[in-house]
């Protein structure tokens, strides 16, 4: 027996001319509760930060993508949400990574994160990548033995490459590195704590752009029996 649209729409149209402002109202309230709390238990199941936890504990999936001022976290609950999507990410962690490519002193290293970018546009191998990522471990290795600025610079940009391009550890740890070699720079620790703030802005925008909301897997895993 095939389905009567018309008869089914005006059923519903009924349904909801019966409502009052105030049951709709409470619906709406309902369902954003709904919302607020799958999402805030499916951040706990996936061990999530007590910092974005306590942050996202009164938004929905859509708020705290839009609203989000931590590239770091964006691209930790990408990764997490999102295994199979490791291009993107590593395309998304790379441009993040060139934010603080003015503050990397080996060429490998710079090298490393425009491998990032290569392999998320498609235009190199998995293994020219790791190549890759594998010559700005060795830069960092090196730079341990030279003066501390020198050093906190290869290392922010080994992570950005380890982590923003090849994807070998979590985006937080990434990100921390980076904001230590940003900290090396600046001139006090106010001025450090704020180019901290403003690139972690920075880096959700980017994150936003390269990933973008419609490819994520977090409305699947939240709406999941």
């Amino acid at each position: 027996m095939s389905l009567d649209i018309n008869k089914l729409e005006k059923e519903l149209d009924e349904a909801l001319a019966k409502e009052t402002p105030e049951t709709l109202e409470k619906f709406m309230i309902d369902e954003r509760n709904k919302a607020m709390s799958n999402m805030n238990n499916l951040l706990k199941e996936l061990n999530a930060c007590d910092d974005a936890i306590q942050w996202a504990k009164d938004k929905t999936w859509n708020e705290i993508f839009e609203t989000c001022h931590r590239g770091d976290w964006l691209l930790w609950l990408f990764k997490k949400t999102n295994p199979d999507n490791f291009k993107e990410l590593t395309l998304a962690k790379g441009h993040c990574a060139n934010t603080v490519r003015h503050l990397m002193k080996d060429e490998r290293s710079i090298k490393a994160v425009d491998a990032a970018i290569a392999f998320g546009e498609g235009k190199i191998t998995k293994d020219e990548l790791s190549a890759a990522a594998d010559a700005a471990a060795d830069a960092a290795y090196a730079a341990a033995y030279a003066d501390a600025a020198y050093a906190a610079a290869a290392y922010a940009a080994d992570a950005a490459d380890a982590a923003y391009a090849a994807a070998y550890a979590d985006a937080d740890a990434d990100a921390d590195a980076a904001y230590a070699d940003a900290a090396a720079y600046a001139a006090d620790a106010a001025a450090a704590a704020y180019a901290k703030k403003e690139n972690q802005k920075l880096t959700a925008d980017i994150c936003r752009k390269y990933l973008p909301l419609e490819i994520w897997n977090v409305n699947n895993l939240i709406t999941k029996p």
